[in-house]
């Protein structure tokens, strides 16, 4: 925490604003959306609630498909089987680990080829780096899909100045415990658009008609954001700047104690881009190194400390095993060579040390 999220959320007990709505939501949606270069913002639940209300604003349902990234976190492809829609996974492209613009177009043509247009496009910045947003909202405009932006991971990242999650027809950001800012839990939806951001409002709270009896002429949800939550979030965003800067320097520990080694690379910083450096991602190419990524984990976790392989692809997870993918090969070596390193930003210079004893062992 900051330091002022206390006051914000007094202020609310002090109110008795304590249920979903009211000032500390309005205010978080107005200062979030300023901030990532929207026009509108609907504070909602979780980043999977935002997901799911931009699917069902571009009108997917049962049957359709949706376009989605293989190497991302489940959640940004289960929303489309809440619409009992079939996701078709992209594989990634080598310089920002994120969705290949040619791949996507190549599954465009394939899909439109056997008469199933895609209903949307979901893309994700991974651990914070921007994914190749010219190519890829200049391929949606092309084919005219939507193109929803999964930011979860890379608020506070940019494209050409551009902030992520201001790029497609919807951008979702997650302010989930383990984000660079949290609300505890809690997410956003972001549009341009003034009439689908109040559609998404509309469904959020249990879609109840305006009427002065409880009324419903559509399928609701219990996806706004509590009060007390959103005042949190009000002091996270007074310190998110600085949080990047914590992660961007966390970063930069890594990479001048490991970059010089054979066989290591960090996930890349595409040129007029600048990544959140959410998490610090490697490879280890076991060909250079006289261990691989498991050697690495294994060590870690053997001194208390975490880290994990990349996310398992999604053309590669039982769930998904019948869904059609266009896949290059290169999530899965991500997978089998990557790992995220510890990137707390409470991380003290003890537990630095730490770290660096492992890595100096090993390497």
């Amino acid at each position: 925490m900051g330091g002022d999220e206390l006051n914000y959320i007094h202020e609310a007990f002090d109110t008795n604003w304590i249920a979903p709505l009211g000032p500390h939501v309005n205010n978080f949606e107005k200062e979030m959306a300023a901030y990532v270069g929207t026009q509108h913002a609907a504070a909602l639940s979780s980043g999977t609630a935002a997901i799911h209300l931009a699917l069902i604003l571009s009108n997917v349902k049962a049957g359709d498909e949706v376009i989605c990234q293989s190497l991302t976190f489940s959640a940004s492809a289960n929303p489309i089987a809440y619409q009992q829609a079939t996701p078709v996974f992209i594989d990634s492209e080598e310089e920002t680990w994120n969705m290949d613009p040619a791949l996507l177009e190549t599954a465009i043509k394939d899909r439109l080829s056997s008469g199933k247009k895609p209903k949307a496009v979901i893309v994700v910045h991974l651990y914070g780096q921007p994914a190749k947003m010219e190519e890829i909202t200049s391929i949606c405009r092309q084919y005219e899909i939507p193109l929803i932006e999964d930011a979860a991971e890379a608020l506070g990242s940019s494209y050409k100045n551009k902030r992520a999650g201001s790029f497609g027809r919807f951008g979702i950001l997650s302010f989930n415990g383990n984000k660079i800012i949290t609300t505890s839990g809690g997410g956003m939806l972001v549009s341009d658009n003034e009439e689908l951001i109040s559609k998404a409002r509309f469904l959020a709270t249990q879609a109840r008609d305006d009427a002065p009896h409880y009324q419903h002429s559509h399928i609701g949800y219990n996806y706004r954001m509590s009060n007390v939550l959103a005042g949190i979030g009000l002091g996270q965003l007074k310190v998110l700047e600085q949080r990047i800067k914590q992660k961007r320097n966390i970063f930069n520990f890594y990479s001048s104690t490991l970059s010089h080694i054979a066989g290591i690379s960090f996930q890349p910083e595409l040129a007029e881009t600048k990544s959140n450096r959410w998490l610090t991602a490697l490879t280890i190419d076991p060909a250079f190194c006289k261990i691989n990524r498991e050697t690495l984990r294994l060590a870690f976790e053997k001194e208390n400390i975490e880290a994990r392989p990349l996310w398992k692809p999604m053309h590669l997870q039982p769930v998904f095993k019948s869904a059609p993918a266009y896949v290059n090969g290169t999530s899965e070596k991500l997978f089998q060579n990557g790992l995220c390193l510890p990137s707390d930003t409470n991380m003290t210079a003890d537990d630095r040390s730490r770290i660096r004893t492992v890595l100096n062992t090993l390497f």
